[in-house]
C-alpha cells in the first residue's frame, strides 16, 4: 500500500494492515540525524556506570573496527514521545487523565509505568484500570484500556504488581550513532571559599571532606568528553517501527469494535513516529534531521519484502483524528485522587498477603478492610502518633494503644 503524494486519508485506508491474517509484519522508519552544530560536531551520549562504577558511554565495538554507540534508548524514546499527546495539537486524540495528590497534579502521560504506575493503582482510578487490564487478560479485550490509557498500549506497559498483564510496545524507536570516535575532557574546579578559609592555601584533591564541600581545588582529568562521527563512515540514525503483528493482537467484543481499536492505536502510533521531535536530548546532544540523507518508510511483509510507504506527519494526523473521532475519545478530562491511606495500608501487610491483595484486586478500601490492613498499619504506629491522628480527626485521645487503634479503624471505615 502506498500513501502516494496525496494528503487525503480515509478511515479504512490502512485496514489491509490491520486485518487478521495480514501478511504485513511492521512499518519501519529510518531517519538520519546530525548535531545542530554540524555533522563533525562532538555530541554527548548518555552515561552509565560502565567501569568500576565510573561513568562511561554504551559503545559496542566489533572485530572489523566498527562500533555502535547508544544515543537514546528505546525506553528513553518512548518517554519522549508519549508527552507529545499533552501538546495542544494532539491532546484531543487521547483521554487527558490526571491524578491529584494534595496540591500536585500528575498527568497519566507523565507516569513512569503508565497505567500500571502506583500513582494510578492507589488512586480512585485504580479499580477502573485494574478491570481494564483484567479484560485484556481474560477476554483479550483491549478496548477498556484503550478508552482510558491508550498510550499504555502504544508504548507498552507491564502490570507486574497486580494482573501480570504485559503489553508489548506497538511503537519502538531508538537512536544510535555508528562508527564514532570517543573523546576525553579535563576540567578544574577552583574554590574561592577554600582559598578564604585557608588564607590562600587551598589544597588540590579529589576526595575528602574539603572536596565534597567545595572547599578544595578539584581536578577532573581525562573524563568522558563526548563522541564524534568518523568522517568517512559515521552516521546517526533513528530507527523506529510500528509493530503491525502486535497491533493485530488487539481485539474487542465485536469485529467492528476490534477494527475501531486497531485503527485508533495505529493512528496514535503514526503520530508518535512522525511528530516533530524535540532536538535537545540532553546537555551537549541536540540532534536535527539530516537534509543530505532522506528518511525512509517501508511496509515490511512476513517474507521480508519491503515496499516504500512515505507517510507524512500531515497524513498521520489526518488519519489519527479520523480514527479517534470514530472511537469516540472523551473530550472531558478524567480525574482521580491519590489515596495516601490506601497506599500506607497496603504496605502494612506482610508480603504474601500484599501480593494476594494486588493480584486479586482491585485495591479498594473495602478489600483492605477485609484483609485487616488498616488495623495492621495503626498497630505499627507509636502511641504518640496514634494520639496525633485521633486529634487531627477530632477523636478522643485518651486510652491504651489498642483503644486508639480501634478508634482510628472505626473512623476510617465510617
Amino acid at each position: 500500500m502506498s500513501m502516494s503524494n496525496d494528503k487525503s486519508v480515509t478511515l479504512s485506508q490502512f485496514d489491509e494492515w490491520l486485518e487478521d491474517g495480514s501478511d504485513f509484519a511492521a512499518v519501519a522508519m529510518r531517519q538520519f540525524l546530525v548535531p545542530v552544530e554540524g555533522k563533525d560536531a562532538v555530541i554527548f551520549p548518555p552515561t552509565y556506570p560502565i567501569d568500576d562504577n565510573k561513568a562511561g558511554y554504551n559503545i559496542d565495538r566489533f572485530s572489523d573496527g566498527t562500533n555502535v554507540c547508544q544515543i537514546d534508548s528505546v525506553g528513553s524514546q518512548a518517554n519522549r514521545m508519549e508527552p507529545i499527546f499533552k501538546r495542544k495539537a494532539y491532546r484531543v486524540l487521547v483521554p487527558q487523565v490526571f491524578v491529584t495528590a494534595d496540591d500536585q497534579e500528575i498527568a497519566l502521560l507523565d507516569a513512569g509505568h503508565r497505567a500500571a504506575d502506583a500513582i494510578v493503582r492507589f488512586s480512585t482510578l485504580g479499580p477502573e484500570i485494574h478491570q481494564a487490564y483484567l479484560a485484556y487478560r481474560e477476554q483479550g479485550d483491549a478496548e477498556p484500556l484503550a478508552r482510558i490509557a491508550p498510550t499504555s498500549i502504544v508504548f507498552g506497559s507491564w502490570d507486574s504488581r497486580a494482573t501480570q498483564v504485559k503489553l508489548p510496545r506497538i511503537v519502538r524507536s531508538v537512536i544510535r550513532a555508528y562508527n564514532v570516535e570517543e573523546l576525553t575532557r579535563s576540567a578544574q574546579y577552583s574554590t574561592i571559599a577554600g582559598q578564604i578559609l585557608t588564607d590562600g592555601d587551598a589544597e588540590t584533591k579529589t576526595e575528602g571532606s574539603e572536596a565534597e564541600l567545595g572547599l578544595a581545588h578539584v581536578p577532573a582529568v581525562k573524563t568522558h568528553g563526548g563522541v564524534r562521527l568518523r568522517p568517512d563512515s559515521g552516521e546517526i540514525r533513528r530507527d523506529g517501527i510500528v509493530n503491525l503483528a502486535g497491533l493485530r493482537s488487539l481485539a474487542a467484543p465485536s469485529e467492528a469494535e476490534t477494527t475501531a481499536v486497531r485503527r485508533y492505536i495505529l493512528g496514535l502510533a503514526l503520530i508518535s513516529l512522525t511528530a516533530p521531535m524535540e532536538p535537545n536530548l540532553r546537555e551537549g546532544c541536540e540532534l536535527v534531521g539530516d537534509l543530505d540523507s532522506e528518511s525512509s518508510w517501508s511496509l515490511v511483509s512476513h517474507d521480508g519484502t519491503r515496499v516504500d510507504v512515505p507517510i507524512s506527519h500531515e497524513q498521520a494526523t489526518s488519519f489519527a483524528k479520523a480514527a479517534s473521532g470514530a472511537f469516540n475519545v472523551p473530550s472531558d478530562q478524567i480525574r482521580g485522587e491519590f489515596d495516601r491511606e490506601v497506599a500506607r495500608w497496603v504496605m502494612a501487610l506482610e508480603k504474601p498477603a500484599r501480593k494476594k491483595l494486588l493480584s486479586d484486586g482491585p485495591v479498594t478500601r473495602k478489600a483492605l478492610f477485609e484483609a485487616g490492613a488498616p488495623e495492621k498499619f495503626y498497630q505499627k504506629l507509636k502511641a504518640g502518633d496514634l494520639k496525633e491522628r485521633c486529634q487531627g480527626l477530632g477523636l478522643p485521645t485518651e486510652g491504651k494503644k489498642d483503644e486508639l487503634v480501634k478508634r482510628l479503624v472505626e473512623a476510617a471505615n465510617a
